[in-house]
């Protein structure tokens, strides 16, 4: 690892501020083999649109926690196959069988908080995304189970300095220990019953992620205790962590600014359901949208490498060469959003940037599955408190980026204390 390299390594958001004032639009992190950090809006769209004709070798930091046979990784027919399995179910109309699962969650978690609870808002969002994803992927999961994943993801990535130990100094993030291995198998096996598979959408109760793919008819059938595992551990991890962070900076932006906040507080009054659309409820997908430009769920896309010589950026980039798209500054790009480090929801009314300038769910082939369900969900958990509790973070200078992996959530010391019902 090079100088470059050791530097986005070990102080990542200081080192991408620096290449947005300089006005780069990619960087060479290392020369052999060629690897770069890109931006380029024209770069950005070429990586999109010849997805398919390239590889993508994963995360070096990450695939010791995933695993070798994480589907965030795979290519070619195995890719396919689990992006047909499960990207059905999360989105679209196949969304609303889950309507039900997620507003029960969300009800649970906001009945716990009474007048006077203090909580960690970064920890409480992500308790509560967790209970959600694991009951979409198991089903009705033991609560310890998902404690245990916790537990063991905190302890890898909750404290940047000891996640930066276990990468330079431990040989990598720790795995997940086997007992933890078995209990997820087993409990997606024995979630996947015969009677539950399909979509769900004539009994309204829809299959477990894990019962899709285990389908004994489906193309993903022969999924040993292994590739399961690898794949229960990427959607539990995937499917929280950056939806939780994502939630908890859409929270503190609408207490930050009280006038937006009763803004889109009145914007809900129109909309009773449970379940506020995007299009009815235009306000708060702004807000949504904004908190996601200046704190997207991962600062960099997927790696991709280059088949062949390719010319791009100016110049000709040999076979072999890998091109990590970083999210976090191709949103702060002052001629796609003027004043970029300025909060502005009004960016987002109306109109929505083109995929070369923003990205927060990645692009191309390797876009993320869970986008629409993770939009869905923080819209129902900013819904829920803004009707049903009064609240405020007590201590706003703790809203502040800090990495978690490649995620980027609040500080843990930012606090929500509850004031009071509105029911």
């Amino acid at each position: 690892m090079n100088r470059t390299e050791l530097h986005m390594a070990l102080r990542t958001l200081p080192f991408l501020d620096a290449r947005r004032e300089l006005g780069d639009r990619a960087v060479e992190l290392s020369a052999d083999p060629p690897k770069l950090l890109v931006w380029h809006p024209e770069a950005i769209d070429w990586l999109f649109r010849h997805d398919r004709e390239l590889s993508h070798p994963g995360s070096r930091s990450l695939r010791p926690l995933f695993g070798d046979d994480s589907l965030l990784w795979a290519d070619g027919p195995r890719h396919e196959a689990y992006r047909e399995v499960l990207g059905p179910p999360l989105r679209g109309r196949r969304l609303t069988g889950y309507h039900g699962l997620i507003a029960g969650a969300v009800h649970e978690a906001v009945d716990a908080l009474r007048p006077g609870t203090v909580v960690s808002l970064a920890d409480w969002t992500r308790r509560l995304t967790l209970r959600i994803v694991g009951r979409l992927v198991l089903g009705r999961v033991d609560d310890a189970v998902l404690d245990s994943f916790s537990v063991w993801i905190d302890r890898a990535l909750g404290s940047r300095s000891r996640t930066l130990a276990h990468r330079f100094l431990r040989g990598g993030l720790p795995r997940s220990g086997p007992d933890l291995d078995a209990a997820l198998v087993r409990c997606a096996r024995d979630g996947a019953d015969p009677d539950s598979r399909g979509t769900g959408r004539d009994t309204g109760c829809p299959a477990t992620l894990a019962s899709l793919m285990l389908d004994a008819d489906g193309p993903l059938a022969d999924l040993g205790d292994g590739e399961l595992r690898d794949q229960i551990v990427s959607l539990l991890f995937a499917g929280h962590e950056t939806t939780a962070s994502a939630a908890a900076w859409t929270l503190y932006r609408l207490d930050h600014d009280a006038a937006l906040r009763r803004d889109v507080t009145d914007e809900l009054a129109d909309v009773p359901d449970d379940v506020p659309a995007s299009a009815r409820t235009p306000l708060l997908d702004a807000v949504i949208q904004e908190a996601l430009r200046l704190a997207p769920p991962v600062t960099v896309a997927e790696n991709r490498t280059l088949p062949h010589d390719t010319d791009l950026l100016g110049r000709t980039l040999p076979a072999g060469t890998t091109l990590t798209t970083s999210i976090y500054l191709a949103h702060r790009q002052p001629d796609a959003f003027p004043d970029p480090l300025r909060f502005d929801p009004s960016r987002f009314l109306g109109r929505r940037p083109a995929p070369r300038h923003y990205l927060p769910f990645g692009g191309g082939t390797r876009r993320c599955l869970g986008a629409q369900l993770g939009q869905l969900e923080i819209r129902m958990i900013a819904a829920a408190l803004l009707r049903r509790r009064d609240w405020h973070c007590v201590n706003p200078r703790a809203g502040v980026l800090r990495l978690r992996g490649h995620a980027m959530a609040p500080s843990a010391r930012l606090r929500m204390k509850v004031t009071g019902r509105r029911e």
